[in-house]
């Protein structure tokens, strides 16, 4: 008798492949600052998106990008600007393709003054992670709002507080899974 599968996320339910970034990777804490600063990327293309669009381009976008690299990014000019909006394997918006290249600029402004950006976005969610247990799916909170305001004034773009909310639930500064899903930390601490 096989085991029943395990109760996720109810979008995560939709597909394979959300599936398994659900299981393997949304909400595990990230704090690598270039790795936070990818996903951040990411969700920025996924505005106005589905996230499953940005999971089935993502390995083109990191090659596009160059490995989502801050410092190859930043050098990033009018030419590759041109050369991603003729790739048809990335998400062709000029204004967050724009975008990503001055948030790799922001990125490396913000380390060049010492702050390191894994830092001072987790410093921004002292009691991280914020857990939603109420089964609510929330498009933003007063923490996304804050720190999308920080991430602005330090000269990033396409970073609004509903971005900012999924990007924070994507590298666990906030637990958002379903009450009864697996992966639910209660529930992870039960089946360890």
């Amino acid at each position: 008798m096989t085991a029943p599968a395990p109760f996720r996320c109810r979008w995560a339910e939709t597909n394979d492949l959300l599936r398994v970034y659900h299981d393997e990777e949304w909400g595990e804490p990230v704090r690598d600052s270039r790795e936070l600063w990818e996903t951040l990327m990411l969700e920025g293309f996924q505005a106005g998106l589905s996230w499953l669009i940005v999971l089935r381009r993502r390995e083109t976008l990191r090659a596009a990008f160059r490995g989502f690299d801050p410092e190859i990014v930043a050098r990033f000019g009018p030419e590759d600007v041109e050369r991603l909006m003729g790739d048809p394997g990335v998400i062709r918006a000029r204004a967050k393709i724009e975008a990503a290249i001055g948030n790799a600029q922001a990125y490396l402004a913000m380390r060049e003054k010492g702050e390191d950006f894994a830092a001072f976005t987790w410093g921004m969610v002292p009691d991280a992670p914020i857990i939603n247990r109420t089964g609510a799916v929330l498009a933003q909170s007063p923490a996304s709002v804050a720190m999308s305001k920080a991430l602005k004034a330090r000269g990033f773009r396409f970073v609004g507080p509903v971005v900012v909310y999924a990007w924070m639930q994507a590298v666990g500064m906030v637990d958002d899974h379903d009450p009864n899903c697996f992966r639910c930390e209660a529930n992870r601490v039960k089946h360890d």
